[in-house]
């Protein structure tokens, strides 16, 4: 419980940073996510096209990835975009509509971004482990969900597809 709060300070910290623009500072949140719980492998932020009817692939800290774009409903970030639930898959292989990112990924946490009231995209955590998310790494996500969420309000940011 120590790392997620450390971890958490060190997001606060990042939010407060006037230097960095928010892409900037999402950049940040997944490398530190990533360097500090060590059964995150990858950490990536997807936002919602609701007009596509698809997320796309915003910031994220580990390996390259072609899913740049998942439609709704297609993998676990597809099925949160349509939940508006956190998705804890413990074991990939054993979950029909995934997809694979990475040969190596045993698990997958999905917690979904909400903007007033509406799922605006997600952070999405890939694990090299089996079944090593808990409810700790839910709340902790949770939490920079809504820090995030708080940032876009008070900055008026409204995230734009990159071109």
């Amino acid at each position: 419980m120590k790392i997620f709060s450390e971890a958490l300070k060190i997001i606060e910290t990042i939010f407060q940073n006037k230097s960095l623009c928010f892409k900037e500072s999402l950049d940040e949140i997944c490398k530190t996510l990533k360097e500090k719980i060590i059964h995150f492998d990858w950490v990536g932020f997807y936002f919602a096209d609701h007009k596509r009817k698809e997320l796309f692939l915003y910031s994220f800290a580990g390996n390259e990835t072609e899913h740049k774009k998942i439609p709704f409903g297609k993998g676990i970030c597809g099925q949160v975009a349509l939940s508006n639930k956190s998705f804890n898959v413990p074991d990939v292989e054993k979950e029909k509509n995934y997809i694979s990112c990475n040969v190596n990924v045993k698990s997958e946490l999905v917690v979904p971004i909400f903007l007033e009231g509406q799922n605006i995209g997600q952070i999405d955590v890939d694990s090299k482990s089996l079944n090593p998310f808990n409810n700790d790494d839910v709340r902790l996500l949770e939490s920079v969900c809504n820090l995030i969420a708080k940032k876009m309000i008070t900055n008026k940011i409204k995230i734009h597809e990159p071109n």
